[in-house]
């Protein structure tokens, strides 16, 4: 049994009536795609649109919205009746609800999971979930209910909109296997026979929010003996044309609630701050008249002038209402739209509200680790990072949970190991291939957003094709390698690899790149975008040395030796090039001498030996001379942060992220972050919800924990805690595959303890302060030296 089957035993047994999933299932041949309305009819402009919020001010636009047909982007509810006269052994539904579906029998919801299935590439991959639903059957008439919203499949809205892309108007495939105690089966499949009807949700919209009248409700809908006669026969719709796939990944879910901290009357509005920026949607608790309307606008911030909710930075209008069928106490929350936000505010039947929450919805992944220690900068900057990672992990990575919520690749591996320290990313990072593999190019251009819901054109080239972004098909692969001891992501995307590689190659010249958007949103003098500090070409050279060198290391596991002369040889062709152009063999600096340049040159290897030193120097005499401050940015980071680490200099790390000042972590806990903001300096303006400045978590734990992997999947491991500034103690976990590696240390009168947990069938070694060294095997350890 190899470790994944073991996984998905293990939570089976642990889990029995969560998501059955994961094998997959061929569908009959009488299933059938089913909605309200045809593609042709629908008039929907299927495709992927302009980027920048196609305007209805434009006349083009204005007409294809206005020609919509009035079925194409509305929620639907559809429903199956059927009997069961026998007793059931088991039964099993698989369904796909595009865009995003809820799935009831007999009135039960499912399952806590939202936003199902998976986003995708709809044109390359489908997924379905899958469930054991044998449980919510019973004897006679059973109902199947099932919601439609629109999510990415159809993003079409006329309110706030990053982009268009539709791939057609809400679809379901369903399909439900039922098991006879006496051997025999039935199919309730998704066909001809349906019914369905508009549901109460009157617009849903994945970036312009949602809209709901409960009077247009229909008790007991998806129920035994309801009267659907006044419902209307389903079409049979054109099916996407994806692959279909078992989803294989965790499912989002409400995960945490949070109450109001505080409330503000302002003129006719109530605003509310929940005191905690999310991720997720309001839910709201009413009472008062029939036909009465309350709406909520979720934001980031609050404008300094009127005190109410602004959505300047994050897109606007993005909003929820709710009209009330005027019966008691009635509860609400969005189903198929969310939002980034910390504070709501309330307008139109103010005095109706009840009760309100935030609710945090985010990818129900299990965590694996934890940090803390005796510096409150970091204890924080860590909870920023984690909170900011689970806000942006949905069924993607997205970069924020307002603007844009789109998976650009480059924090996926530049804060691939913060990631996996902190979370169980064994079906993570798999998806994450599947969206690259759909989104590489037959040119073997790997886009820098997957999945590609928006086609950049040329005059913008940069943002679609850049190394930095590209090089996760790579990086991934390696790094859940080292995490878990499995190569099944190097060798069955060997091929993407390859290509991705072979292709920067097509557009380098002599061996150096010089596209895309090297260190992107670095700090200096200028407002955070653009590199400023450091060429791009000195960027896109160093990934395609560092691609074609990760490949060779590829081809040699794999045996596949033609491939790895191949590669191996183009690499040392590309650091020879390097170094050539960009290596100033007179003042030992890289490119512009800047942070960014010295140390990627550091971390990648391609200084040569005799240089390491003198390039090492010019880099910690920059950062002394900004004061130790950095000047890198969302690409530069993690290459600053480990040349530095891994080069023994970890007191100047922490004098770097030791303080309140910009750039760093602490300016922007001073400031009154939640979750980590995109702008070093916040009051710059842009999102308050990135994590693409949270490479600095790998370092409390690699460094500061001193956990680290040296056999593929913590089979060996080292601890090796770096005592630093007036750190007094360190506490870290990371749930490895054998079982959990703990360490806590320590500083008492003058002397370092250290506490090891070394998980079953597993060795480290322990490398203490003072340089001594041992070999451990699983069990708790206690041991102490000096840290002098």
């Amino acid at each position: 049994m190899n470790y994944k089957t073991f996984l998905l035993f293990l939570f089976l047994c642990l889990f029995p009536n969560m998501q059955a999933q994961t094998f997959p299932v061929e569908f009959s041949a009488g299933t059938q795609w089913i909605g309200a309305i045809t593609r042709e009819e629908s008039n929907l402009p299927v495709g992927r649109r302009d980027f920048h919020a196609p305007s209805l001010k434009t006349e083009e636009y204005k007409t294809i919205y206005d020609n919509l047909h009035p079925l194409a982007l509305r929620s639907i509810m559809l429903r199956k009746s059927f009997a069961l006269s026998k007793p059931i052994e088991k039964a099993t539904a698989y369904v796909s609800g595009l865009g995003q579906y809820n799935l009831f029998l007999n009135g039960k919801k499912v399952s806590r999971d939202i936003f199902t299935p998976a986003w995708s590439d709809y044109d390359k991959t489908v997924y379905y979930n899958t469930y054991q639903t044998d449980s919510l059957l019973q004897k006679g008439e059973n109902v199947i209910g099932i919601l439609l919203g629109n999510g990415f499949y159809n993003a079409m809205g006329n309110r706030y909109r990053k982009l268009w892309v539709t791939f057609g108007p809400p679809t379901l495939l369903f399909e439900m296997h039922v098991y006879y105690k006496d051997g025999t089966q039935e199919i309730i499949a998704s066909d001809d026979r349906w019914k369905y009807d508009l549901s109460p949700i009157t617009f849903n919209d994945i970036y312009g929010g949602e809209d709901y009248d409960a009077r247009l409700e229909q008790p007991g809908w998806n129920k035994a003996g309801f009267d659907d006669k006044k419902w209307k026969p389903i079409v049979v719709q054109q099916a996407p044309r994806g692959t279909l796939r078992a989803q294989q990944l965790t499912n989002v879910r409400c995960m945490q609630e949070f109450d109001v901290v505080s409330k503000t009357k302002i003129d006719s509005s109530c605003v509310f701050d929940m005191g905690q920026n999310l991720s997720g949607y309001p839910a709201i608790k009413v009472s008062g008249k029939k036909g009465q309307t309350i709406q909520l606008t979720t934001g980031e911030n609050l404008d300094k002038t009127t005190g109410k909710v602004t959505q300047k930075q994050t897109g606007s209008p993005h909003t929820y209402s709710y009209t009330l069928k005027g019966e008691g106490i009635e509860e609400w929350h969005p189903e198929f739209s969310y939002y980034g936000f910390r504070y709501i505010q309330v307008d139109g039947a103010v005095d109706a509200l009840q009760d309100i929450k935030s609710h945090f919805i985010y990818n129900s992944v299990r965590e694996t680790g934890n940090f803390e220690c005796s510096n409150e900068i970091f204890n924080k900057a860590h909870l920023l990072i984690k909170n900011a990672v689970k806000s942006n992990m949905q069924s993607i990575f997205t970069d924020c949970p307002q603007r844009e919520k789109l998976g650009w690749l480059e924090e996926t591996h530049l804060n691939g190991p913060g990631l996996l320290y902190n979370w169980d990313m064994t079906q993570f990072f798999p998806k994450i291939m599947q969206d690259i593999r759909d989104g590489q190019q037959p040119d073997g251009l790997v886009p820098t957003i997957v999945p590609e819901y928006v086609v950049f054109d040329k005059s913008l080239d940069m943002f679609r094709d850049s190394p930095e972004w590209g090089i996760a098909c790579i990086m991934l692969p390696w790094m859940y390698y080292q995490f878990y001891g499995d190569n099944s992501l190097i060798e069955n995307y060997f091929d993407v690899m390859k290509k991705y590689v072979d292709y920067i190659g097509s557009r380098s010249v002599n061996y150096i790149a010089s596209h895309g958007l090297g260190d992107w949103y670095d700090y200096g003098e200028k407002r955070a975008g653009f590199s400023q500090n450091s060429p791009v070409e000195v960027s896109a050279t160093a990934h395609y040395y560092y691609a074609a060198h990760l490949v060779a290391k590829a081809a040699q596991m794999l045996d596949k030796k033609e491939d790895e002369g191949k590669y191996t040889q183009l690499a040392n062709h590309i650091r020879q090039a390097f170094n050539a152009k960009f290596f100033n063999k007179e003042t030992k600096q890289y490119g512009s001498g800047s942070q960014f340049c010295n140390a990627i040159a550091l971390f990648m290897e391609i200084v040569e030996p005799q240089d390491k030193k003198a390039v090492l120097e010019n880099l910690k005499a920059d950062i002394r001379a900004h004061g130790n401050r950095l000047t890198t940015g969302d690409v530069g980071n993690r290459y600053l942060f480990q040349a530095l680490a891994q080069n023994g200099e970890n007191e100047l790390l922490y004098a770097m992220h030791n303080h309140e000042e910009v750039p760093g972590y602490g300016f922007q806990l001073k400031y009154g972050a939640t979750t980590l903001t995109e702008q070093w300096d916040p009051r710059q303006g842009a999102s308050w919800n990135h994590f693409m400045m949270g490479q600095i978590d790998e370092w409390f734990f690699r460094s500061l924990a001193g956990i680290e992997p040296s056999a593929s999947g913590f089979k060996e491991f080292i601890i090796r805690p770096q005592v630093v500034g007036d750190l007094t103690y360190v506490k870290a976990r990371h749930e490895t595959l054998y079982g959990t590696i703990a360490v806590e240390w320590r500083i008492e009168n003058g002397k370092f303890y250290l506490s090891v947990v070394v998980p079953e069938n597993t060795q480290a070694t322990v490398i203490l302060p003072d340089g001594k060294m041992q070999q451990i095997h699983s069990g708790k350890y206690d041991m102490s030296s000096s840290f002098l």
